[in-house]
């Protein structure tokens, strides 16, 4: 694979007293989702974990949507739900018409509803959600511009893509907007024209890189064989774009990502995480409509530029014969937070994926759920295990994990010096013993949790896990 001979898509550090090698955690949040903070593993494995496929959000039964509906983007907005994707239809016969951008709100991000909103005239009437018509209807791509430096009447931007009859006219315009729903072009030029944009190309602004990030398609030829893949570049006013680099997925190996859903993860805002659409050509399923079979694969980042990516798939096809249909399984543009589908259980994060893509009338979309930070987890088994993490200083007053144990599993931490010796009063032995399922459970040391003396030091932690998951950590304040 292509890699970049510069990664230059972050800010420098600035000076910092905190000695070389040591992390400086502050009081941010930390995902086991890589090796960042793991010094050494003994029999823990970092596990990724499945989704659970939940209800249909949006069945795109409506005249002017159909079987090939998609590039979906969901996000929250105050207190509404949004929801962008491209209506269209596949018809053996040629029966097809011209995609067109839809829209659907929500006021839980569980079930969606379609506004009349009278902008464009389908058939002969506006009562219909399409908030555009026109060029990169094909997979317009919306977000909530959180630059403080936003232009007014720009609160929303967008790109999409031209429909080209060849990759070397194909390129991405932007879109603005003052409401989310009434759309114009930003600029009547493309603003990225490097790329082969027939996917869910994307940007969205990152205030802790204080700039725009893109995220399209393009494709690299090993051995002269076309494989779909990702680029990205930055921008600092999502006019003027830098010129796109390959992401670098190291070992991984070289496969067809058809789309890539990156977005920083609300609850750690420095870890993108992505959810390419994998694309295998040369497999189909007889009576299938095209060659080719999909799923959903993740991955994470910390620079926006190198990526973690997991071989085995997120989301499989599973046991439903359309999901096995080629281009479904394409994941949504956006995690969202949402009531869980058990009655006493807390919040849990909601993804999206198609179904019955080609198939009858109409595809839909589906939504599926992981616990809060729930994507990768430290796992042991019964008979114990432990993970150690490299040095490292933290702020705050006492440790905070999302974690889940069995009835007969466990948890206990212990907190070294930097060299790895347990510190006293910090030791293992000196953990109480916890067990139970937890978003954010506080760790206490024989009956305190108090650990504001250690601030600013450099720490490791020892966790001694026993037929449990960690999920991630956080030094919070103390509570009074």
């Amino acid at each position: 694979m292509a890699k970049s001979k510069s990664a230059k898509l972050t800010k420098k550090k600035t000076a910092s007293s905190t000695p070389a090698g040591v992390i400086e955690l502050g009081d941010r949040r930390e995902l086991f989702v890589d090796d960042y903070l793991i010094e050494r593993l003994s029999n823990v494995e970092l596990r990724l974990q499945k989704p659970v496929p939940r209800n249909v959000a949006i069945d795109h039964d409506v005249p002017w949507e159909g079987n090939t509906s998609a590039y979906h983007t969901v996000f929250q907005d105050g207190k509404l739900f949004r929801a962008y994707y491209r209506g269209s239809h596949y018809d053996p016969s040629g029966n097809h018409y011209r995609p067109v951008v839809c829209y659907a709100e929500s006021r839980d991000g569980i079930e969606w509803y379609r506004p009349e909103l009278g902008l464009v005239n389908y058939q002969g009437s506006t009562r219909n959600n399409i908030v555009w018509d026109g060029i990169g209807a094909h997979n317009f791509a919306p977000f909530r511009d959180r630059n403080p430096d936003c232009r007014e009447g720009e609160e929303y931007k967008a790109l999409g893509s031209a429909l080209a009859r060849s990759a070397k006219e194909q390129a991405l315009y932007a879109f603005k907007s003052a409401d989310g729903v009434h759309w114009s072009l930003l600029s009547e030029k493309p603003v990225i024209t490097e790329g082969a944009f027939d996917s869910l190309n994307l940007a969205f602004y990152d205030p802790l890189r204080g700039c725009y990030v893109d995220y399209h398609r393009d494709s690299i030829y090993p051995d002269g064989v076309r494989v779909r893949n990702i680029m990205t570049c930055i921008s600092k006013d999502f006019r003027r774009w830098t010129k796109p680099q390959w992401l670098d997925f190291g070992d991984a190996p070289v496969e067809h990502l058809y789309t890539n859903a990156v977005t920083p993860y609300h609850r750690a805002p420095h870890i993108y995480m992505g959810f390419p659409k994998r694309f295998v050509p040369d497999r189909g399923i007889p009576g299938n409509t095209a060659h080719g079979v999909s799923d959903a694969v993740y991955m994470t980042s910390r620079d926006g530029l190198h990526f973690k990516r997991w071989s085995e798939a997120f989301v499989r096809p599973g046991l439903q014969p359309e999901r096995w249909e080629n281009r479904n399984n394409m994941t949504a543009w956006g995690i969202l937070e949402t009531a869980n589908d058990l009655p006493t259980a807390p919040q849990e994060l909601s993804i999206f994926t198609t179904e019955d893509y080609y198939r009858g009338d109409a595809c839909r979309l589906r939504r599926f759920t992981v616990r809060v930070d729930g994507f990768v987890s430290a796992n042991a088994p019964l008979k114990g295990g432990e993970l150690i993490t490299r040095p490292f200083t933290f702020e705050g007053g006492a440790l905070s994990l999302n974690l889940g144990t069995s009835a007969a599993g466990s948890v206990r931490v212990e907190i070294q010096d930097g060299n790895g010796k347990a510190l006293k009063g910090y030791a293992l032995r000196d953990c109480d013993e916890i067990y139970g399922d937890y978003l954010d459970r506080m760790v206490s040391w024989k009956g305190t949790a108090d650990v504001r003396s250690l601030a600013g030091k450099p720490v490791r932690l020892r966790f001694a896990l026993s037929d449990a998951d960690l999920y991630s950590l956080q030094f919070t304040p103390l509570p009074v």
